[in-house]
């Protein structure tokens, strides 16, 4: 006899994380480039990548970043990302990126869990005891090349209690490479730098490592 819909879910995550086929793992590069040039490498990518007849996506979203100690030395760090778009129907996301792999790979690699959720997921972080460290608002395009997602976006930070109230953090646009793959899928990151050699010399898409720069 059946366990139920529920039951019937869990063993088939269950099943579907033994067999490797959750994609748990984010492949990434990362660069920036002048706003000035900005117009010329999203030229070039309208060139290279697939969503050339449909044109670019764009997105307008304000991220928010908490963080909750536990037993660990390294506090929890969770993100949460909604659109700014009045009639965007995009559930708004709950996501945790672990920390990035220290390896050869052509790519940085980090465990990495997306989920939608309802726009009350703040409150309920809060409940948890998390804590509100930063957030920001990114405005930019996307393009897709096969499973490959670039993003080319400009980050602001808020001022003051109003939305439209912004100042860019920076005079350039943050460049993003990513895959998401279930574990073990490193011939995902040499695509990755494949694709990134084409887009030179206008951006060098590389590992960057942030506890490095710290």
């Amino acid at each position: 006899m059946s366990g139920g819909p529920n039951l019937q879910g869990m063993d088939s995550l269950t099943a579907a994380m033994q067999h490797n086929i959750i994609p748990d793992q984010e492949y990434l590069l990362q660069g920036s480039i002048l706003d000035s040039h900005v117009d010329t490498l999203n030229h070039r990518l309208r060139g290279l990548c697939d969503n050339v007849d449909t044109g670019k996506e764009t997105f307008h979203e304000k991220e928010m970043v908490f963080s909750i100690r536990g037993t660990s030395t390294q506090p929890l760090t969770l993100r949460v990302r909604h659109s700014m778009d009045p009639g965007a129907k995009i559930p708004w996301q709950l996501r945790y990126v672990g920390q990035p792999e220290m390896s050869q790979k052509a790519t940085i690699v980090r465990s990495c869990y997306d989920i939608a959720c309802s726009n009350n997921v703040v409150e309920f972080l809060t409940e948890l005891g998390c804590r509100l460290e930063y957030d920001f608002i990114s405005k930019g395009s996307i393009f897709r090349k096969g499973r490959i997602k670039v993003t080319v976006s400009k980050v602001y930070k808020i001022v003051g209690a109003a939305m439209d109230n912004l100042e860019p953090v920076t005079g350039s646009h943050l460049v993003e490479l990513s895959v998401l793959a279930p574990s073990g899928q490193d011939a995902v990151g040499e695509d990755m730098k494949n694709f990134a050699d084409q887009l030179k010399p206008l951006v060098m898409l590389d590992k960057f490592d942030l506890r490095r720069a710290m």
